[in-house]
C-alpha cells in the first residue's frame, strides 16, 4: 500500500509504517501546490495529511478514486468533507487526546498573556521604550475568582478548566452540545446556555469542533453582549471570530483583550489593526507544537493507517458509522 504523507513528521511515524511493509512518499521540498499535491494523492492509496491548507472535498475525491482512507495529523477535520468520505466507504483518522494537554496549555498561556499584557510590554523592552515607572500605564487585570467561560468543554476544554480552577480558583461555566457530567462532578462545572456563556464570562475560550455554521459565530452582536473585562481566547479554529468585528469590540471596549493561537486567514497578515492592540496576543497556530505531542501525533497517525492496511479497523476514526453492518 502506498503512502503519501505532504510534510515531514517526526520519524517515530514513519519508521513505523515502513516496518509495517508500507510504501511510504515525502516528498523532496514540502511547499506543493494544489496541482502538485493532487498529483501524489492520485497515485497513493491512503494519505497522512499534514496541515489543513487543501480540502478533502466531492471534488478531491472525484479526482482522486485510488484513495481508500486518510489519516490526519491533527484533531480538527473541518477540512474534510466527513458525509462525501461516508458515502464512498473512506475512513478517516485523527489524533485526539495526545495534544490536549499541549493545546490547553496555549490557551491557558494566552489567557495570562492577555490578562498581564505580556506581548506588549515584550515589545516595549525590545523597542527600548522600557520607560520610567508610571503607575497607571497599560495594567493588566488579575484572574483570581474570574468566571471562565468555555465553548465546547471536551478533552483539551476539561485540560484548560482544570488549570484554571487550579491555578486561579476561577469558577467554570460551558456550553456542549452534550452535558460533560466529569467536569460538573470534578470541576463543579455548570452548563449554561451559549448566550448565557456569553454574558457571563469574564475568559470565554473556545475549544470546539469548527463547523460551516458556526463561522463568525463570534461577532459584533455577541461581542456586544461579553463583559468589558472580558477576554476572548480561541486555540480551536479562526473561523469562529469575526476579525473586523473582533477588532471594533476591542477599540470600542466593548470587551477587554483576545488571545489567537488560530486566525483567519492563516497566516494572519501582519498589516492586521489587531496586532497593534496592547490587549492582544496572536500566536502562529502552535497548539501542538511540543516533542511529546507532535510525536504521539504521528503514532497515533501511523496507528490508523497500519490498522486499515491489515483489514482492520482504525482506531481513532472520525466516521466509524462506516464500519456498522446495516
Amino acid at each position: 500500500m502506498k503512502v503519501f504523507i505532504n510534510k515531514r513528521i517526526p520519524e517515530t511515524g514513519i519508521h513505523k509504517l515502513k516496518e509495517a511493509g508500507l510504501e511510504v512518499f515525502i516528498p523532496e521540498h514540502e511547499n506543493l501546490s494544489y496541482e502538485e499535491w493532487l498529483i501524489y494523492c492520485q497515485n497513493s492509496d491512503a494519505i497522512l495529511g499534514v496541515g489543513g491548507e487543501f480540502k478533502y472535498n466531492k471534488d478531491f475525491f472525484d479526482q482522486c478514486p485510488n484513495i481508500k482512507m486518510i489519516a490526519l495529523y491533527s484533531v480538527g477535520f473541518d477540512h474534510v468533507d466527513i458525509p462525501e468520505a461516508s458515502r464512498r466507504n473512506i475512513p478517516v483518522g485523527n489524533t485526539p487526546d495526545v495534544l490536549s494537554k499541549a493545546t490547553s496549555d496555549v490557551a491557558f498561556l494566552l489567557m495570562q498573556s492577555v490578562a498581564r499584557r505580556a506581548s506588549y510590554n515584550f515589545q516595549k523592552v525590545k523597542d527600548g521604550h522600557w520607560g520610567g515607572f508610571d503607575p497607571l500605564h497599560a495594567l493588566g487585570q488579575e484572574l483570581y475568582g474570574k468566571t471562565l467561560g468555555i465553548l465546547g468543554l471536551g478533552r483539551i476544554g476539561f485540560e484548560m478548566a482544570k488549570k484554571s480552577k487550579n491555578a486561579f480558583g476561577m469558577e467554570i461555566i460551558y456550553h456542549n452540545r452534550n452535558r460533560n457530567e466529569e467536569a460538573e462532578k470534578e470541576l463543579n462545572a455548570r452548563y449554561v446556555s451559549f448566550e448565557e456563556l456569553v454574558e457571563q464570562s469574564d475568559v470565554l475560550s473556545v475549544h470546539a469542533n469548527f463547523t460551516p455554521e458556526q463561522k463568525d459565530l463570534f461577532n459584533a452582536p455577541v461581542f456586544g453582549k461579553m463583559k468589558n473585562n472580558a477576554i476572548f481566547i480561541n486555540t480551536a479554529r479562526g473561523g469562529f471570530q469575526n476579525e473586523k468585528d473582533l477588532y471594533e469590540a476591542l477599540i470600542s471596549k466593548k470587551i477587554w483583550g483576545a488571545g489567537l493561537d488560530v486566525t483567519h486567514p492563516e497566516p494572519m497578515s501582519k498589516e492586521s489593526p489587531l496586532l497593534e492592540l496592547s490587549s492582544v496576543c496572536v500566536l502562529p497556530h502552535i497548539g501542538s507544537a511540543t516533542i511529546e505531542a507532535r510525536t504521539g501525533m504521528a503514532n497515533i497517525a501511523a496507528k490508523n493507517i497500519i490498522a486499515f492496511s491489515k483489514g482492520e479497523k482504525i482506531p481513532y476514526c472520525v466516521n466509524p458509522e462506516i464500519y456498522k453492518v446495516n
